[in-house]
């Protein structure tokens, strides 16, 4: 008798412990069901950048997850350190996390093209930030007018070099496509200028420290050099030391583009004349946006322009950049 009151005191206790296990089992696979359901009301946003070198990405990063997280998405930031094969490989990362979208500050113009075709394959948006990747068939390039840019810059140092001369282009990274459409735009415009591009470089992977190199060389065959084009302010900062070391800072007329800080102090001092702005916060807003809505599987009827980016006509939204001199610095940026 007292195995048998025995047995079924134990009976009971492993029932009640089972009912425990199988009710918190059951409310942990609620309270998971809602977790999974919260998530998947979300945009979640991959954005690839080339590297954090450059100054203005960190502004573009910034502006872009806080626009994306008001409007209910969240935004996973890779760093490729300036590596095409590290943003390969990101991307391959953002594909197995099935992300909705799929945004990329592109290191290699070209090399990208097979996994982001990849991502469209697994029904995951593209979108080319900034620079157009070649062949990848993206739901979306948002940029400034790079040849805009260009041809700003011609302009520039036509009015400041009215009677010609010889001047140098040290652009940016030759895998960069708007470094392309940047050097049409300008040579297009300083046609019958008296303007000579008489000493041509790039700075592979957009390090500005190869200009010092650059500007020693150029001054060493052309010292009567009379402005620079630089593919940026970035680059136009060791640029501008180079002269100074050459006593010429000043002297030589100098632009650059992307509207730095300190290319905005400069142009003050009077060591750079000009730089195409670009309203950064403005395109990371309008990409954010952009991003949220095709992760929500919306279409973006109201874009009618497009580019081909080699294989595929791309949608396209392009700002346009605004020279900036001294004489207006007040009015544009401050």
């Amino acid at each position: 008798m007292k195995k048998i009151v025995k047995l079924w005191g134990i009976f009971l206790v492993v029932s009640l412990l089972f009912c425990g296990c199988t009710e918190s089992k059951e409310v942990s696979l609620q309270e998971h069901s809602a977790e999974n359901e919260k998530e998947e009301g979300i945009v979640q946003i991959g954005l690839s950048v080339d590297s954090f070198v450059i100054e203005r990405w960190i502004r573009d990063r910034d502006m872009f997850v806080s626009r994306a997280k008001e409007l209910g998405a969240e935004v996973n930031v890779q760093d490729a350190r300036g590596d095409a094969q590290e943003q390969i490989n990101q991307i391959e990362y953002f594909i197995k996390k099935q992300m909705d979208v799929i945004v990329v500050i592109a290191r290699d113009c070209n090399k990208l093209a097979d996994v982001m075709l990849k991502a469209r394959d697994a029904g995951i948006a593209t979108v080319s930030y900034d620079r157009l990747i070649q062949n990848a068939d993206c739901d979306l390039y948002i940029s400034f007018d790079s040849r805009k840019v260009g041809e700003l810059m011609a302009e520039a140092l036509i009015e400041a070099i009215p009677n010609g001369g010889d001047v140098f282009m040290i652009q940016g990274s030759a895998e960069d496509n708007n470094v392309d459409l940047a050097s049409e735009g300008f040579h297009e415009k300083i046609k019958g200028s008296g303007l000579e591009v008489a000493y041509k470089s790039n700075c592979q992977g957009w390090l500005a420290e190869q200009a010092v190199e650059y500007v020693e060389e150029g001054l060493a065959k052309y010292p009567d050099v009379k402005g620079i084009m630089c593919g940026n302010d970035d680059i136009a900062s060791q640029v501008i030391q180079t002269l100074a070391e050459n006593r010429k800072a000043g002297e030589v007329i100098v632009v650059g583009q992307d509207g730095d800080l300190a290319a905005c102090q400069r142009i003050v001092e009077g060591t750079q004349y000009m730089t195409a702005f670009k309203s950064i916060e403005e395109l990371a807003k309008q990409a954010a946006e952009y991003a949220v809505r095709l992760g929500n599987g919306e279409e973006l009827e109201e874009i009618r322009k497009s580019v081909n980016d080699g294989s595929y006509d791309v949608p396209c939204v392009v700002l346009e950049p605004v020279a900036v001199t001294e004489k207006n610095m007040d009015e544009i940026i401050i």
